[in-house]
């Protein structure tokens, strides 16, 4: 089967699903695994997808995504072109499994689906959730700040690992935030986990020196911590990852307050 993978959570899933060998072709920021990504042919990035190209590598399926705004014009493309796609728009981490099932199954191997989810549940389990829980802010974007709200499943990784998202219940997948809704919530822990920015370029100084947030008392308790968002972002195998890097800054948090 020839697959190719546009979204790095799409190639992920592939990756983890056994079935790296039916990749004949991924987008430009597919990084993971690096020994199966490296010497693939790029595509484009996420919304400049060469359809083009991808028809001509004359795939049997195109594993893409909704994940971002215009990713529906790709989207129309590629079905303009008679290519057969398996489109993924997860928003809260059931719908991370779910997809991982719906790609299993196109891929023939629906077992591994399974076993995938079955371990990836295995190593999230719910940390109860205590009244004074640590408040965490969890930054997509340092300006303005991007936090995810209710229909997000980096909301959904706060709440396993113990944590409360502040913003929780307002809709959508995210929300640009003003500096007092952020001083109002006081949030306990900042988690840069900026989009599309390189681990080595997080910066807490940035935080810090946002106006009035001296009074934040993550700030106050420099309990501002970068996770890259490989581990957060992507709505694939590798949320694990960021699970753990979550509790663990949470249950450091507690102990401390």
């Amino acid at each position: 089967m020839r697959v190719i993978s546009h979204t790095c959570s799409n190639t992920e899933i592939v990756c983890a699903l056994g079935c790296a060998d039916f990749l004949v072709g991924v987008d430009d920021d597919s990084d993971f695994p690096p020994e199966v990504v490296t010497p693939l042919p790029k595509l484009g990035r996420d919304l400049s997808l060469d359809v083009a190209r991808v028809r001509e590598l004359a795939p049997d399926l195109v594993l893409t995504s909704l994940t971002l705004p215009g990713h529906q014009k790709i989207v129309d493309e590629l079905n303009a072109s008679g290519l057969r796609t398996l489109v993924c728009e997860p928003l809260r981490l059931d719908d991370v499994y779910t997809d991982i099932e719906r790609i299993a199954d196109a891929l023939g191997v629906p077992e591994r689906g399974a076993d995938l989810i079955a371990r990836m549940r295995a190593a999230m389990p719910p940390v109860p959730v205590a009244p004074d829980a640590p408040r965490v802010l969890l930054e997509w974007w340092p300006k303005p700040v991007i936090a995810p709200t209710r229909d997000s499943w980096a909301t959904d990784l706060v709440t396993l690992a113990g944590g409360v998202n502040p913003w929780e219940t307002l809709a959508g997948k995210s929300q640009p935030l003003t500096d007092e809704q952020v001083l109002d919530a006081r949030p306990d822990v900042v988690v840069m986990a900026w989009c599309g920015v390189p681990l080595h370029n997080y910066r807490a100084d940035i935080v810090r020196r946002r106006p009035g947030w001296d009074a934040v008392p993550a700030v106050r308790a420099d309990r501002i911590h970068a996770v890259t968002e490989a581990f957060l972002g992507r709505p694939g195998p590798r949320l694990v990852e960021g699970y753990r890097a979550l509790r663990e800054l949470i249950a450091a948090a507690a102990a401390r307050t």
